[in-house]
């Protein structure tokens, strides 16, 4: 049995497709705060379970027969939700980190992330653990503003990241929930390619037939909304991340998805203006799981009405 976490969250409800896509329903949990609002939206065959990983002893009922578990960092009390995993005689957890705990380790959420690695790995339990970079799927942050004035505000416009697809991290979650080839293993996760906010804000103008403007704003405009949302230290850590503090280890291009699945990372292409620098990236989502990485592309094209 395996039990998933986060299970309508972006990575969370992609796991749950490709596993019932992959005839594991029957052998699948997704576990909600609310069953009545996320059964609508798991696979049929799938079977919600209700518990809230902030609130530890609420999870016994859906740990009971488990042997795999899927958890984010940082949903709930980690290190207590390890230990009831354990307890409940789960064998195997793929943990979702972050590369930040490589290329930022002195910001808090980077240390938050290394200490639940370490709790894991420290466990007894076999573990898979993944650490992405930058989601695509942070640019919903920009919905209201490209609804409204077709405009994304956005500080460090030009500095091009290689932002991951969500879909691929569940791609490698599913691979190592469901074969025994992934244990022990740590895969830094990229997309196939660096891309800038201003790049995709011009993706997101392709898919919606119109043109989105990208401005650049300095730091100190984007914090106060930032950290009224998220909190102060929170927002600091994300700004960084997006361009304040950058280094080659969140630059770098990863080969993980060719050496796991046999497949190149497929390239972005933006205007032609693609140069050997830009296509630098690890290729960990070709090499587990057979398939090129998504681009940024997909991702615009899969959720533009969430812009119109």
């Amino acid at each position: 049995m395996i039990l998933v976490t986060g299970a309508t969250g972006n990575i969370g409800r992609e796991l749950l497709r490709q596993l019932h896509a992959d005839g594991h329903a029957p052998g699948v949990r997704a576990l909600s705060r609310d069953a009545g609002r996320a059964g609508p939206l798991v696979p049929e065959g799938v079977v919600v379970v209700e518990g809230d990983p902030g609130r530890v002893e609420t999870l016994k009922p859906a740990l009971d027969g488990v042997r795999s578990l899927f958890l984010l960092a940082g949903a709930g009390a980690d290190a207590r939700v390890l230990e009831a995993a354990r307890g409940a005689g789960v064998e195997h957890v793929v943990l979702v980190s972050s590369i930040t705990v490589v290329t930022h380790p002195h910001l808090g959420p980077a240390r938050a992330n290394l200490a639940v690695e370490r709790r894991l790995r420290e466990s007894g339990m076999e573990w898979t653990v993944l650490r992405p970079t930058q989601f695509a799927s942070n640019t919903l942050w920009w919905a209201e503003s490209v609804r409204e004035e077709s405009v994304v505000r956005v500080p460090y416009a030009d500095t091009g990241l290689p932002t991951v697809h969500p879909a691929d991290i569940a791609s490698v979650a599913r691979a190592a929930l469901t074969g025994p080839d992934h244990r022990g293993r740590t895969y830094p996760l990229t997309g196939p390619e660096r891309i800038t906010p201003r790049q995709q804000a011009g993706e997101l103008g392709r898919v919606l037939g119109r043109e989105v403007a990208c401005v650049g704003i300095g730091r100190e405009a984007a914090f106060g909304p930032m950290a009224a949302m998220m909190g102060a230290e929170v927002a600091g850590s994300v700004l960084d991340l997006m361009g304040g503090d950058v280094n080659d280890e969140l630059l770098a291009v990863h080969d993980t998805v060719s050496r796991v699945t046999g497949s190149p990372a497929r390239p972005y292409r933006a205007g032609g203006d693609v140069n050997d620098e830009l296509l630098a990236v690890h290729d960990t989502v070709s090499r587990v799981t057979g398939s090129p990485a998504r681009p940024y592309r997909d991702w615009a094209e899969e959720n533009a009405a969430a812009f119109r």
